[in-house]
């Protein structure tokens, strides 16, 4: 356990805080900004800044994430069926690992020890398995000894860039079609799909 006072005590705090905006925000189905703007009138207490750059950053950062968690899934799951709580610690680690450039290491053990705190029986060892998985597809989460490398595409005539084995699924970029509904981006396109195709 960390001390509260230490910088590691303050920064699972920090996570803590970001996990429970991202909580409010994909429960409501709203902005974080708007959670934000909901804790900054009713609390007396300021965000950590790290909290809140957790928190924008996995918002703006999901489909990236997710395309990272989802390859490292169970074939019956995917990761919007996770359970919440789990799946934002997830989504919290991948984007320290990615943007933060915390070690593998340190990123699971802070996800798994708030997974013991704030979950499932069953989360922390859950969650300590795909970030695992996860941790290898990341460039620099490792050291090199356990990094796995990107494998070459078995037919180098398709055309498309090596992007390795963890974009073949992921959803990256959508087409120039609005959904007037909901103002997002229209069809998503998983990497190696034909655009003119579809």
């Amino acid at each position: 356990m960390s001390e509260p006072g230490s910088k590691r005590g303050r920064q699972r705090k920090a996570r803590k805080y970001a996990l429970d905006i991202l909580f409010a925000a994909d429960l409501r189905t709203c902005p974080v900004d708007d959670v934000l703007d909901g804790y900054a009138m009713m609390s007396a207490h300021e965000i950590p800044n790290y909290s809140v750059k957790l928190a924008k950053g996995v918002e703006a950062n999901g489909y990236l994430i997710d395309g990272y968690l989802a390859p490292c899934l169970n074939e019956n799951w995917t990761v919007e069926r996770m359970p919440r709580i789990d799946r934002i610690l997830a989504r919290i680690a991948c984007f320290e690992m990615i943007y933060q450039e915390l070690p593998a290491s340190v990123a699971i053990s802070e996800a798994v020890a708030l997974a013991g705190e704030l979950s499932t029986d069953a989360s922390a060892g859950f969650l300590n398995g795909v970030l695992a998985q996860v941790a290898t597809l990341i460039p620099g989460a490792l050291p090199k000894t356990q990094a796995v490398e990107p494998q070459a595409p078995a037919d180098e005539d398709e055309g498309h860039d090596d992007l390795g084995p963890l974009f073949e699924s992921a959803v990256l970029s959508y087409d120039d079609e609005a959904d007037a509904s909901d103002g997002v981006g229209g069809t998503a396109v998983a990497v190696g799909e034909d655009l003119a195709d579809g």
